[in-house]
């Protein structure tokens, strides 16, 4: 008789799942929502899929995601390159919820996009790869160890005024609501409602939207979270309607999934999101 095919045989997510969304927004392919905790709606078939499947598993911030007894992991998971220059960096951090991270390396100097979980592997190749020269915080609930990457590399880090109570180590504040320039060509555009002081940061087609707007790759459709606005909703929806007099063909958030088209589609699906929440764009 063969073996029979036990748990242990199997990718899977175990009970200690916070369900923070981290695996299923990065990997939809391989992870599914499911009453109370995220689960391997199929197991992975090939080299692509089982290195996705390790990264989901370096993504959880608790853990929960659990390889097959005796399965190798491959090396250099994370960053994972997204577009050329454009990382996510992976090691979700639990005081961010889970919430993704990002990197733009540039010549002019290397830019997180909120904070992961200290890691020697971040740490190693941001020394490899020209260190870190900015930390943009798009609001106070994703920080996570970001202070400690700035400081190991002297970077300067911007958050919003409204939001400084969350990275009180901050070196630069963004004030009111007026888009600025930050970290020499990316704008900064205050978006209150998530939080008070939430920001989304635009460089050049790349919208990093923090949690204020996320693409649903169930619905395929933009979407906002209202269940966890923890600032204003009404003010929300304003903030996202100004996004109208922007192009981005990329937007990558902190929590919900990210989504890759034209301009044209984007401002597409913005207006359809503004519509069903009964928002006019300005």
């Amino acid at each position: 008789m063969g073996k029979s095919t036990t748990d242990t045989d199997l990718w899977r997510i175990d009970e200690r799942c916070i369900q923070c969304g981290a695996a299923q927004t990065a990997f939809p392919d391989l992870v599914a929502e499911g009453k109370d905790r995220y689960f391997f709606h199929r197991q992975p078939e090939g080299a692509a899929d089982i290195a996705d499947a390790w990264r989901a598993a370096l993504l959880c911030p608790v853990s929960a995601v659990r390889a097959p007894e005796g399965l190798a992991m491959p090396a250099g998971l994370f960053p994972q390159e997204l577009a050329p220059d454009l990382f996510r960096l992976g090691y979700n951090a639990r005081a961010s919820w889970g919430a993704h991270s990002y990197l733009l390396r540039r010549p002019q100097g290397n830019v997180m996009i909120d904070g992961p979980r200290w890691t020697r592997q971040i740490v190693e190749w941001l020394e490899a790869n020209g260190g870190l020269s900015d930390v943009l915080l798009t609001h106070k609930d994703d920080v996570g160890d970001s202070g400690r990457y700035a400081k190991h590399f002297g970077a300067r880090v911007w958050i919003h005024g409204d939001d400084r109570d969350g990275a009180t180590f901050a070196s630069d504040l963004i004030e009111g609501e007026k888009p600025v320039s930050v970290a020499g060509d990316i704008l900064a555009i205050p978006v209150p409602g998530h939080t008070r002081g939430s920001v989304m940061f635009l460089a050049g087609s790349l919208l990093f939207s923090g949690d204020s707007l996320a693409w649903d790759h169930d619905d395929k459709q933009l979407v906002a979270f209202r269940s966890v606005c923890w600032y204003d909703w009404p003010t929300q929806l304003r903030s996202l309607a100004r996004l109208a007099a922007y192009r981005f063909d990329r937007v990558l958030p902190g929590h919900g999934g990210t989504v890759d088209d034209t301009a044209e589609a984007l401002q597409g699906a913005l207006a359809d999101m503004l519509k069903r929440y009964h928002v006019q764009a300005v």
